[in-house]
């Protein structure tokens, strides 16, 4: 008797419980295509983290890195269909999904990370996030990949007259493509990771960020590294525009302001290490020429605005007031 009274205890408070409409944390699923220690990661776990103290672990981010679930292209596509809800996407692959975003990606555009921030997080830079709705995404804002560099297993390069005949590995853009066969290169767009591939020598070398340099281990197999800092590269962190759009305005800001605190965080996090990862690739044994000849690869590109990349009139005047703000 007494333990069907317990029995009926338990079952009482379960029912109430559940008519409460208590329920477990909602899950976010957010993707990069990178490991930990990457630049997107350090993003995502700040992110998770934050937002789940926050909400006092009513949400939960699940994090699915090291591209389990797809390259970059196919994390934004899932996202686009609702699988995924979250990603912490190089800006480079979504000139395929529309291309305004190849204005963050021309050439030289900005001189340093004080320019890049004023613009990405002022009205030029919003615009660009408002206009990925088009395409299903919610762009909430740019965390960093970094100013890209020029590595490769052949020979030391000054100028673009260097680079000619190399196989140079490119992401699955349009505009990266065309940059390097502007100076010389033969561009090979190919998924991440690749490190196999210049092992085996299948390309001659790569263009990226000085912490992929280092938490890939390039300087196994690349020797020579040119300071280019040929395109700045965001990340772009972005949502499934119709699932954000469905949650209360409070998860809405919970998510936005969560996220804009976790990109800032990374930014600074990234560029403090940035000195001393050149000191660590010298250290192992990297040839590191700093100051190419920088003036020789910005003629080369010039022409690069008059190109079909920028045919759409939407680009060709966000890229022009952007040139502008630049000057």
């Amino acid at each position: 008797m007494k333990n069907t009274g317990i029995v009926t205890l338990a079952i009482v408070i379960l029912l109430a419980w559940t008519s409460l409409g208590v329920a477990g944390p909602k899950t976010i699923k957010l993707a990069l295509v990178t490991k930990p220690e990457s630049a997107q990661y350090i993003a995502a776990e700040k992110f998770k983290s934050l937002i789940e103290e926050k909400a006092d672990d009513a949400w939960q981010v699940k994090i699915y890195h090291s591209a389990s679930v797809g390259n970059e292209t196919e994390i934004l596509q899932q996202i686009q269909m609702g699988t995924i809800q979250m990603g912490v996407i190089t800006g480079g692959p979504f000139d395929t999904f529309d291309p305004i975003v190849r204005v963050i990606n021309y050439p030289f555009i900005f001189k340093d990370h004080a320019q890049a921030d004023d613009i990405l997080d002022g009205p030029l830079g919003q615009q660009i996030l408002k206009s990925l709705e088009t395409s299903g995404f919610k762009g909430i804002c740019f965390s960093e990949n970094g100013f890209r560099n020029l590595t490769n297993s052949k020979r030391a390069i000054n100028t673009p007259e260097d680079i000619k005949g190399l196989k140079i590995r490119v992401m699955s853009s349009a505009l990266h493509k065309a940059v390097w066969q502007t100076l010389g290169a033969n561009p090979t767009p190919m998924p991440w990771p690749i490190y196999t591939e210049l092992e085996q020598g299948v390309i001659d070398g790569q263009e990226n960020p000085l912490w992929v340099m280092e938490v890939y281990k390039f300087y196994e197999i690349q020797k020579y590294m040119t300071l280019t800092r040929h395109v700045y590269s965001p990340h772009i962190d972005v949502a499934n525009l119709a699932w954000f759009n469905s949650l209360p305005v409070d998860d809405q800001n919970l998510i936005s302001s969560s996220m804009i605190e976790a990109a800032k965080f990374q930014r600074a996090d990234n560029r403090n290490k940035n000195a001393a990862r050149l000191a660590l690739l010298r250290e192992k044994g990297m040839l590191i020429n700093e100051h190419p000849d920088i003036d020789a690869f910005r003629r080369k590109v010039t022409g690069l605005k008059d190109m079909d990349l920028y045919a759409d009139g939407r680009v060709q005047a966000l890229l022009n007031k952007m040139l502008n703000a630049v000057k």
